[in-house]
């Protein structure tokens, strides 16, 4: 598959800038979803084993996207039971960002609530950067584990994981993708669990995502919330048996076979083109859109430099200037996120020159508006 063939699955209407919050269906989700919603209805007989084949379907789809075997990959409903899963089953310290999206810090605060066995360590940042050097700075003894986004949502900074990993040693390193999966060509090798949803930048609808996870985090975490179908036992009948050996131990129930079908086409799609290719030409957009940010003297505080972002621009206008700022993206046709006083856009690898010209359009209104 090409790149040209990749963004030809994007059908949604020009002007959008919002895969951050979230990425419209992609036409291969889109399809799946239609087939097996069809066949569910029908019920043919027979039929209803294809379902039972779109977990491995999914694993194996997500094993080559991330590199991890796929008996180490367990389907998840979205980004954040995947992180409860990690957060509760950890013991000892777990180092981490109180800034960081709320997933993050609150599963860690629930679990010390609750079971006493983890302790969240707060780690002081650079303006909401993670750096490999404020972790070596405060990494105590009592720390198992660090906990980071590979794309923060509020900055659009990209997370050196490979950097994190040399100054953590043998901690496991846990690491909420879901800003940047499909479109960043992150080392997942250096991560110990990657938690991500398929909602975003994977274009793969609510309800899906997935939890992979290292030889070292399958011996060290606990999978608390292992249920029925989280052991060697197809249907426990009468018994009560421990849970799977590998990433099975963390499902709480059967998975949703349509959204896993959902979440597989986007991931084939991306694995056939390449998240190397898929990156290259967000970098272009993003690189696109600052320097039309820049023309129009709108401040840029997200990183400018390439290795530190992924699709995120963050814009920050006067206070006073933001609700117009917003106001001119809407009257535009502009979709994009306003948030804490400054505004996100995100773009993905069909961000075309009509959206970008669209932005113009807005930037123009803006500029106009903010001179009177």
């Amino acid at each position: 598959m090409t790149i040209d063939d990749f963004t030809a699955g994007f059908t949604e209407e020009p002007g959008y800038l919002d895969y951050g919050r979230v990425g419209p269906l992609s036409t291969a989700a889109a399809e799946e979803a239609l087939v097996f919603t069809q066949v569910l209805q029908r019920a043919r007989h027979g039929s209803l084993d294809a379902f039972a084949e779109q977990d491995g379907r999914l694993r194996e789809a997500a094993s080559a996207v991330t590199g991890f075997p796929a008996d180490q990959i367990v389907f998840q409903p979205n980004t954040t039971t995947g992180i409860m899963h990690a957060m509760f089953g950890l013991t000892g310290g777990v180092l981490l960002s109180a800034g960081e999206f709320p997933s993050l810090p609150i599963a860690a605060a629930r679990a010390q609530e609750a079971l006493h066995t983890v302790q969240p360590v707060w780690l002081e940042t650079d303006h909401g950067k993670v750096t490999p050097g404020q972790i070596r700075e405060q990494l105590e003894s009592n720390v198992a584990a660090v906990a980071v986004s590979l794309v923060d949502s509020r900055t659009g900074y990209l997370c050196d994981i490979e950097g994190i990993r040399q100054v953590i040693g043998d901690r496991l390193l846990i690491v909420d993708a879901i800003q940047g999966f499909g479109v960043v060509d992150a080392p997942w090798d250096a991560a110990d669990v990657v938690l991500t949803g398929g909602q975003k930048w994977c274009r793969a609808g609510w309800g899906t995502g997935m939890m992979a996870l290292s030889a070292r985090a399958l011996e060290q975490l606990t999978p608390v919330f292992s249920g029925f179908s989280g052991t060697e036992e197809p249907e426990p009948w009468g018994e009560v048996p421990p849970p799977a050996s590998d990433a099975r131990a963390f499902r709480v129930a059967n998975p949703d076979p349509l959204a896993e079908a959902r979440f597989a086409a986007s991931l084939e799609e991306i694995a056939d083109v390449g998240v190397a290719a898929i990156n290259a030409v967000v970098a272009d957009r993003v690189s696109q859109t600052i320097e039309l940010a820049d023309e129009f003297a709108i401040a840029v505080v997200s990183s400018r430099a390439e290795r530190e972002r992924a699709g995120i621009i963050v814009l920050e206008p006067p206070t006073e200037q933001v609700t117009l700022l917003s106001a001119s993206l809407h009257n535009h046709g502009v979709t994009a996120t306003t948030r804490l006083g400054q505004v996100r856009l995100s773009v993905h690898a069909a961000t075309s020159e009509e959206t970008l010209e669209m932005l113009r359009a807005a930037f123009v209104s803006y500029g106009t508006a903010a001179t009177y």
